[in-house]
C-alpha cells in the first residue's frame, strides 16, 4: 500500500459521502433523527459515528486531534456535519500529503478500553478508516430506503467510471 492508493480510497469515500449527503438532504428533520434500525439508530446517529471515527482515526495517527468522541446532539441537522466533515477532509488531505510511503510502516497503538486494544501499521489504520466508512455508508443507505427515499449508487466502480477523483 502507498500513500497515493489511500489518496485514492479516500477521495472514493468523500465522492460517495456527498453522493449520500444529497439523498440525505432529502430527508425531512423527523426522518434525519428518527430511530429506523441499525447499529447507530438514526441516519444522524450513524452519519455522526463515521465522522468521529474518521476524525478519530486521524488523531490516533498523529494528524489533527479530534477530543472526545463526536456527539449526534451536537448536529441538529446535515448541514451541521457536512461543515464538520469538509473540515475534516481539510485535516485528512494535508496529513496525507505530507507523508511519505515509508511513513505507512510506523506502529499506532489504539485502546476501546477491555479486551479491544492493539498495534497496526499506520497504512493499515488509515486503511480501516476507509472501510470503516464503506460499511456505515452502506447503513445510511439502507436507512434513507427504509424512509422511503432513494440513497443513489455510490459504488466504487462508478467513482472509477466517472475519471474524477474529487468531484461528486
Amino acid at each position: 500500500m502507498t500513500v497515493g492508493d489511500l489518496e485514492v480510497l479516500y477521495d472514493y469515500g468523500w465522492w460517495a459521502n456527498r453522493r449520500l449527503f444529497r439523498a440525505v438532504s432529502a430527508l425531512s428533520d423527523e426522518e434525519f433523527t428518527r430511530t429506523v434500525a441499525g447499529s447507530y439508530g438514526s441516519v444522524r446517529n450513524t452519519l455522526v459515528h463515521m465522522l468521529s471515527a474518521e476524525w478519530g482515526w486521524l488523531d490516533r495517527s498523529g494528524g489533527h486531534p479530534r477530543g472526545p468522541k463526536l456527539r449526534p446532539d451536537d448536529f441538529p441537522d446535515l448541514a451541521s456535519i457536512v461543515r464538520t466533515w469538509d473540515e475534516v477532509e481539510g485535516h485528512v488531505r494535508q496529513f496525507l500529503s505530507e507523508l511519505r510511503d515509508d511513513d505507512l510502516t510506523r506502529v499506532v497503538d489504539f485502546d476501546f478500553g477491555g479486551d479491544l486494544r492493539g498495534s497496526v501499521r499506520l497504512g493499515e489504520v488509515l486503511h480501516h478508516a476507509t472501510v470503516h466508512a464503506a460499511h456505515h455508508r452502506g447503513q445510511v443507505a439502507l436507512l434513507v430506503r427504509e424512509l422511503g427515499h432513494e440513497p443513489g449508487n455510490f459504488d466504487v466502480l462508478i467513482f472509477y467510471a466517472e475519471g474524477t477523483r474529487t468531484e461528486a
